[in-house]
């Protein structure tokens, strides 16, 4: 179904928001996935990551102090993801922490944090995906404006990615969810990331988003011009190591705000699409984002999402589940809390038949 997108919500960016515990009935829900379950198609390499979504590093406003504004997972959380089977974590980020003036060197600081997530995450076989969580701004200012101008942005990938260059655990999730930007707009800024990425010797994987929020379900729209179905096929990367960002919720305006799954079953065909997408135009894709309440067609409805992914080895790398962390309040909506003392069980029960499966480190 085609809907606007709505601005982000601000439970996927902030810890303070309070939300009601759900409960219910699921004794017919095991047997229900079960039932939808089918065996995945061994057609070529893939990552088969499995992951989630460790959000904190980018809630907050700039400016607010470390463990007061903002947090970085915590060892527990971290090897929590771990216990639970997940191979992969998805680590949310704000450039202007990392990179306090454009063009100039990487705070130590802040890059200190991401270091010590990503050794932590080694030692229990954790993917670490660097998510610049970002929307396509700076300061709120947007990439290819006189005030962060692309060669900003490349600048940026360029100090990041000689850190972490050809360390395999590592993927580079170049921007999340870019939005009122042109798609061809978006696609210059993408390649200048992925020259830069690559021009100072860096192979790993790079995921590139669309624009309108990098939705499945408006990746052949129209926002603001040609949709990114027409026009992110223009992503030029010479390593060839590369796959496509996309992020699906459920609810009324697929944004992932309200605490329902009212249009789950538009969601599952939105990721069927897009795979429909890859297959075409020979690509990979990786789920970046999405989740769901835990009522029972909720739960039903999220098994078919990652059973469009997980049959698909050959056109996705993986998915990463919306979210867990440290700071969320007990019973937020979707959320996986660590060590489930608050709240996510059925989420991942759903989940637990796809995960303890180890990442590759393979080109994807």
């Amino acid at each position: 179904m085609q809907r606007q997108p709505l601005p982000e919500p601000s439970f996927r960016q902030k810890a303070g928001t309070r939300w009601s515990g759900f409960a219910g009935a699921f004794a017919l829900l095991f047997s229900a996935i079960s039932a939808l379950s089918s065996p995945a198609n061994a057609k070529a390499c893939s990552m088969n990551l499995r992951g989630i979504n460790l959000a904190g590093a980018e809630f907050g406003s700039v400016g607010q102090p470390y463990g007061q504004g903002y947090i970085y997972p915590s060892k527990e959380t971290i090897e929590a993801m771990g216990t639970d089977r997940f191979n992969s974590i998805r680590l949310p980020f704000l450039w202007e922490r990392l990179q306090p003036t454009l063009n100039q060197p990487l705070d130590p600081t802040e890059l200190g944090r991401i270091q010590d997530v990503v050794k932590t995450a080694r030692a229990n076989k954790l993917v670490v995906i660097l998510d610049v969580h970002n929307y396509a701004r700076y300061n709120g200012e947007l990439i290819g404006s006189a005030a962060v101008p692309v060669s900003a942005f490349a600048d940026f990938w360029k100090r990041l990615s000689a850190v972490f260059a050809n360390d395999r655990d590592i993927l580079f999730g170049i921007m999340n969810e870019p939005h009122d930007i042109a798609a061809t707009d978006w696609l210059t800024a993408a390649n200048a990331a992925i020259r830069s990425i690559r021009d100072i010797g860096a192979g790993n994987l790079v995921l590139v988003p669309g624009t309108a929020w990098t939705g499945a379900h408006s990746w052949t729209q129209s926002f603001y011009g040609p949709s990114n179905a027409s026009v992110m096929t223009g992503v030029v990367d010479p390593s060839n190591n590369f796959a496509f960002e996309v992020h699906q919720y459920a609810d009324s305006d697929f944004s992932g705000k309200a605490d329902n799954c009212s249009h789950i079953n538009d969601a599952v065909s939105a990721l069927k699409d897009f795979d429909n997408w890859l297959q075409a135009n020979d690509a990979k894709g990786f789920l970046g984002e999405f989740g769901t309440v835990d009522s029972l067609n909720c739960l039903v409805g999220l098994k078919q999402m990652i059973d469009v992914v997980d049959n698909n080895p050959d056109r996705w790398v993986g998915w990463a589940y919306w979210a867990s962390g440290d700071w969320w309040p007990k019973n937020a909506p979707m959320i996986i809390h660590p060590n489930l003392r608050d709240g996510g069980s059925q989420i991942l029960r759903t989940l637990e038949p796809a995960l303890g499966i180890p990442a590759k480190t393979c080109r994807s």
